[in-house]
């Protein structure tokens, strides 16, 4: 059954490689598949769950906490009994809120998980993306190198570079945070 797939994914990203200027070392290729990735994840997004809703629960929910904050602070306990009336509506709302939030991602995790499988087991899995300093300690690269090891052992190679896996988060979150704002998304996450 995986081998099925793993050909499948092989015959749609290998002329992708191919076609990349380094094929030994797919930066670009990653780049195109976190577009890819990040498009599927936005559009389920955009399809899956009303944002308009999304927005109006979140906006309630921030007015509710900050009336019931200004009440915890100037003691008002019959405001307060008030509000803890009001709570388990809020509790609702959180929780419709939460599960609306969880659609795209059911939709979107199995496909995405095949995905990774493929680049783990793929020649991206040997990629080594080396940065410019500055963008090296911006993207807080240097955490990722101490906390890695601890999980999968191993050093970095050399100073300033990553391997895929965050190479891939990078571009992922710059691509989504542009197909949001392309796709009419009133808040970035």
């Amino acid at each position: 059954m995986f081998d099925i797939i793993f050909g499948a994914l092989n015959a749609v990203f290998d002329p992708l490689i191919q076609m990349d200027p380094t094929p030994q070392n797919p930066v670009l290729t990653v780049l195109i598949v976190a577009f890819i990735i990040s498009l599927i994840s936005t559009v389920a997004n955009k399809l899956l769950v009303d944002q308009d809703e999304m927005n109006e629960m979140q906006k309630r929910s921030k007015e509710f906490q900050k009336k019931f904050r200004d009440a915890q602070k100037r003691g008002d306990g019959k405001e307060l009994a008030k509000l803890q009336a009001e709570q388990a509506e809020m509790m609702k709302n959180q929780t419709k809120m939460m599960s609306n939030s969880f659609k795209p991602m059911i939709v979107t995790m199995v496909p995405i998980l095949l995905i990774f499988w493929w680049m783990r087991a793929s020649v991206i899995s040997g990629l080594v993306v080396q940065m410019p300093p500055s963008v090296y300690y911006i993207t807080l690269t240097p955490i990722w190198h101490f906390i890695g090891p601890l999980f999968y052992g191993g050093h970095p190679s050399s100073s300033y570079v990553i391997g895929w896996l965050l190479w891939y988060m990078i571009c992922t979150f710059g691509m989504s945070q542009i197909l949001r704002k392309y796709l009419g998304f009133k808040q970035g996450f």
